[in-house]
């Protein structure tokens, strides 16, 4: 068995009276991609921020965070020296174009000119940017932008590859593209870990995802096991909250168990054909039955929807 590439142990975080992370455990393996998932504040990007070093865990015996076996708090440079970050902002310098910002982060990794120009090429295409080589980062668009800087952050052929809310305002082709890069990018060995607010994203890209509520780890496995074992397989959707009655009525009793948040009604249940009779006594455009999904899985372990607010 290959030693993870992360070991996060009984991490704690405070920022004043505010505990961003409580007592979080995971790991994560090699050539896979690993997924945080939670609402704003629950802690992802402080987690993924002790990872390279942008915040410091709270002081405890008990808490351990490596990254290759290093710490980050004692190996900062090395760490880096083996990870690519993708932060939430595209932190380009828009002074610069597409390739005086690749080379500039090239110079920092002491990476040769020529085995740079070549990198950049090759990643360039990679990314299906090669035609905007000489363009000035203010002429791309958001998803040009943000691929790029995967780009950047792949330049110095990184074994880790951090990403925080990759996808966040793309618009469904451009985050395909990338989800599609991504799967690319594992396939050929590199692990990923990501944060993100889509739960197809994570359904999609995640060998194993780690549900987290107020610094708190609530539920963690492959996407799809979550999904079959840990919620009914179909759901009503009303948006109507009061027809939730009359649906509910049709089903056997103690079938069915109902959910409820900004305003709609869920009713989860095994029994496809009794939600579907129940389905059939609502007026037309107030519900939508379909499978469960790994949302559904979310708001069970959490109580909340994704981007439900604080």
């Amino acid at each position: 068995m290959p030693d993870p590439v992360i070991l996060f142990e009984n991490v704690h975080k405070s920022y004043r009276d505010v505990k961003a992370v409580d007592g979080i455990s995971f790991d994560v393996m090699p050539s896979i991609c690993f997924g945080l998932l939670g609402r704003n504040g629950a802690g992802k990007s402080t987690i993924m921020r002790i990872l390279y070093r942008k915040a410091e865990r709270d002081a405890s015996p008990r808490a351990t965070v490596s990254v290759f076996g290093l710490d980050p708090e004692r190996s900062e440079l090395a760490i880096k020296c083996r990870s690519g970050v993708v932060p939430q902002d595209d932190n380009l310098d828009e002074e610069l174009d597409v390739t005086q910002n690749l080379n500039v982060f090239a110079r920092l990794y002491g990476m040769a000119a020529a085995r740079a120009k070549q990198r950049i090429a090759e990643l360039l295409d990679f990314m299906e940017l090669s035609e905007k080589s000489r363009a000035n980062i203010r002429e791309l668009s958001g998803g040009m932008k943000r691929r790029l800087v995967i780009v950047r952050a792949l330049l110095h052929e990184p074994r880790l590859l951090i990403l925080d809310e990759p996808t966040t305002g793309l618009d469904p082709q451009v985050r395909h593209t990338i989800w599609e890069k991504l799967r690319q990018l594992k396939r050929g060995g590199l692990t990923i870990v990501l944060t993100t607010h889509y739960m197809e994203e994570a359904f999609q890209l995640c060998d194993d995802v780690l549900i987290i509520e107020k610094g708190q780890a609530v539920l963690r496995g492959h996407p799809k096991h979550l999904v079959e074992h840990h919620i009914e397989p179909y759901v009503l959707e009303l948006t109507d909250a009061t027809l939730a009655p009359r649906a509910i009525e049709r089903l056997p009793k103690g079938s069915a168990r109902v959910e409820q948040s900004n305003g709609a009604v869920r009713i989860y249940a095994a029994d496809y054909a009794a939600l579907t009779a129940a389905a059939d006594q609502l007026p037309p455009g107030d519900h939508h039955l379909r499978p469960s999904n790994l949302e559904d899985v979310f708001l069970k372990a959490t109580g909340r929807r994704l981007d439900a607010g604080q």
